[in-house]
């Protein structure tokens, strides 16, 4: 079913993803939106989805990543989340990445998202700044 670009969806507000076609979408030349839970991969197929599309962004001369990674349907949080993030954690550690900001912590207040607002101002118009959406993370490369 495909959704129509609409702020409101749920999916990826501002970033107006159609469902089932879409998992890599270029919003301006500095923010880049990938949904890595399209086609319910396992954790090692999201990490090996990541790694190719970071390593296209830095290519690209892209500045910030909006990972959708979702948070499981249990509500207890989901295994893409805890591998996408682990696995982001691992590149800012080897210095691949500056920075990520959870999702559930990305809200003009947070001075990890300052970096990012700084980066891509147009962040700031972005549905899910300020509503703890814990499955979304954003990566500042």
């Amino acid at each position: 079913m495909l959704i129509p670009q609409a702020v409101n969806t749920g999916d990826v507000g501002l970033f107006g993803f159609r469902r089932g076609l879409d998992t890599e979408k270029t919003m301006s030349g500095r923010i880049r939106v990938v949904n890595l839970e399209e086609g319910f991969p396992t954790r090692d197929q999201a990490c090996q989805k990541l790694e190719a599309v970071l390593a296209r962004a830095r290519k690209d001369g892209v500045a910030v990543l909006k990972v959708i990674h979702g948070y499981g349907s249990s509500g207890a949080g989901g295994v893409l989340q805890f591998a996408i993030r682990g696995f982001l954690r691992q590149r800012k550690d080897k210095g691949e990445i500056a920075a990520f900001v959870n999702g559930e912590s990305w809200s003009s207040f947070d001075e990890r998202s300052k970096l990012l607002f700084a980066k891509a101002p147009e962040l700031i118009l972005d549905s899910d700044v300020g509503r703890g959406n814990k499955g979304i993370t954003l990566v500042l490369l």
